[in-house]
């Protein structure tokens, strides 16, 4: 079977050299960082851009952070990795869900801890916000980014289905508000197939989930 020969390519930081020994079903390749140190990475890692240096990108940030501009144990700090780990990270517990799906965090961001916070500031926030994307399938970026309340964000996942009713359409959290019902009773109700003005109209039964 054929298959792309990476070798000289660059890929972020690291340089390709050769190919390494197969772990299957993956090929792995020798790679040589601009920090010097040498890594072995699959070749799917690399050109999806998942892996883009030995490590040393967070070791950087993390120096960076503590020593430029002192917020290392800030809040603004902590959203800023969870981000940065989720989208580049494999052994990331909610990496299938951001990177593992192709969402990226912008190489301004990715690359300067300080141009994040300078927008974050900029564009509102507070320690009682989380960082949102307005298209649950874009990227981290200044213009698919911005702050809210956690509800709001909920409300934004693309786990909460759109339920139409009366002519209006909101998400099953938002009706569930509107109308005083439980989340979770909406959401077993159309689980089992109900139909959205029955899972909307009808009364909580005794046990609150038929």
């Amino acid at each position: 079977m054929s298959y792309k020969d990476l070798t000289g390519n660059r890929y972020g930081r690291l340089v390709v050299v050769s190919e390494a020994e197969y772990k299957k079903p993956y090929r792995m390749w020798n790679c040589v960082c601009d920090c010097g140190n040498t890594t072995v990475v699959r070749g799917t890692s690399l050109t999806s851009g998942h892996t883009t240096s030995c490590g040393c990108f967070q070791r950087d940030c993390a120096s960076s952070a503590n020593t430029k501009h002192g917020m290392y144990k800030h809040r603004l700090y902590r959203i800023y990795g969870h981000m940065v780990r989720r989208c580049c990270d494999e052994r990331e517990a909610g990496y299938k869900n951001y990177g593992g799906r192709g969402i990226r965090v912008c190489d301004g961001w990715k690359n300067s801890f300080e141009k994040f916070a300078e927008w974050a500031y900029d564009n509102g926030y507070q320690d009682d916000l989380t960082i949102d994307r307005i298209d649950v399938n874009g990227n981290y970026e200044p213009s698919n980014c911005r702050w809210v309340t956690q509800k709001v964000q909920a409300n934004n996942t693309r786990r909460n289905r759109m339920l139409e009713f009366n002519g209006e359409t909101h998400t099953m959290g938002q009706w569930a508000d509107i109308l005083g019902l439980s989340y979770n009773l909406v959401d077993s109700r159309i689980f089992r197939g109900w139909d959205v003005e029955r899972a909307l109209t009808e009364p909580p039964h005794e046990n609150m989930m038929r």
